[in-house]
């Protein structure tokens, strides 16, 4: 059975499991870019005595994003920044009671930041009922692309209709990087409620370097800031992005590989008779819906070529049916092989 908040990646607890080392897990489950950036730091020689100073890697991060660094804030990972957002808005939100409309399936991290916070929850199928009323005076988020499957929309109607009805709203971009798409930061002088979440690991292949951004206009910022620490990140943390965006070969070889793997996986799935559905996707994942094998079948079919892939029953709408795989190199892909076609 899945916990009700359980997510991909987990490859330790998989190996212990199955009985294998963790390097030999091949983790389609997790959808973190498999293409890595060019780093050029000695992490030997990384300062760490004194507390970190922010200052370049804040100009460099606003730069990267074409904001201004009043109008970001980091954190220890985009969760962190989730939480902290609602929390903020819990403290200051206007007497309206306290609501969340979250445009589901959506990362799974939002209805638990909910639930903790006391949210009164609102979920909107996006699938069958984009055009759903969104409660007044809401917390409205938005995965952009979306998760667990990849599509990108057209944000700005979903912008004015959150205006009209005086609400926050919350655009999660942590995969927008694999899509040929631009940010919604081109909204933020016309939505003054408008948030915009960026992930600083997914798309540079690095979860465990835990950086998150959130984006608003000066005025948001420097009041969430007030309740900020001073000190969120660790040095090395710093360096690291730092680092990576100094890479200006990253983003075309990250485009060429993804591409590459992209039409592989599809003409895969395409050609199997276990394939029900797939969904239509643009980012770095795929969300297939399953006929005649439930997705925990799959896995343990799967489980012999050390192979885990997401399934996606703990996600709102969907069901015993449903698996997101992620893109990774080819070799490892070429493992769905023997499951998908036996």
């Amino acid at each position: 059975m899945m916990r009700t908040f359980q997510h991909g990646g987990d490859i330790t607890t998989f190996a212990k499991t199955y009985g294998c080392s963790p390097e030999e897990v091949i983790d389609l489950s997790s959808n973190i870019n498999f293409v890595k950036p060019h780093i050029d730091v000695d992490f030997n020689t990384v300062d760490i005595a004194p507390y970190p100073n922010y200052d370049s890697l804040y100009e460099s991060i606003a730069d990267h994003y074409g904001v201004t660094i009043e109008q970001m804030e980091l954190f220890n990972g985009g969760s962190s920044a989730i939480f902290s957002l609602f929390s903020h808005i819990k403290g200051n939100h206007k007497g309206l009671p306290l609501r969340c409309a979250i445009y589901s399936p959506a990362y799974l991290e939002y209805k638990k930041a909910a639930d903790r916070f006391g949210y009164e929850l609102h979920l909107i199928d996006r699938f069958g009922a984009m055009d759903a009323e969104i409660p007044e005076g809401s917390l409205v988020v938005f995965v952009n692309p979306a998760t667990p499957d990849g599509k990108y929309y057209d944000i700005q109607p979903l912008l004015e209709k959150s205006h009209n009805r005086d609400c926050t709203v919350l655009i999660d971009e942590s995969f927008i990087e694999f899509t040929p798409h631009t940010s919604a930061t081109g909204y933020l002088a016309q939505y003054p409620n408008l948030f915009i979440l960026k992930s600083l690991t997914k798309y540079w292949g690095a979860a465990g370097i835990r950086m998150g951004a959130l984006l608003s206009s000066a005025q948001n910022i420097a009041i969430l800031n007030q309740t900020e620490p001073l000190w969120k990140l660790s040095a090395f943390d710093a360096a690291y992005i730092q680092s990576v965006l100094q890479d200006k070969t990253f983003a075309k070889r990250s485009e060429a590989a993804n591409q590459e793997s992209r039409d592989y996986l599809l003409a895969l799935l395409q050609q199997s008779p276990l394939i029900k559905h797939i969904y239509p996707f643009e980012a770095n994942f795929v969300l297939i819906e399953l006929q005649g094998i439930t997705a925990e079948e799959l896995q343990e079919r799967l489980t012999p070529y050390r192979v885990m892939v997401r399934n996606c029953e703990n996600f709102d709408g969907l069901g015993k049916y449903h698996v997101r795989i992620a893109l990774k190199k080819i070799e490892k892909l070429q493992q769905l092989k023997e499951v998908f076609h036996a």
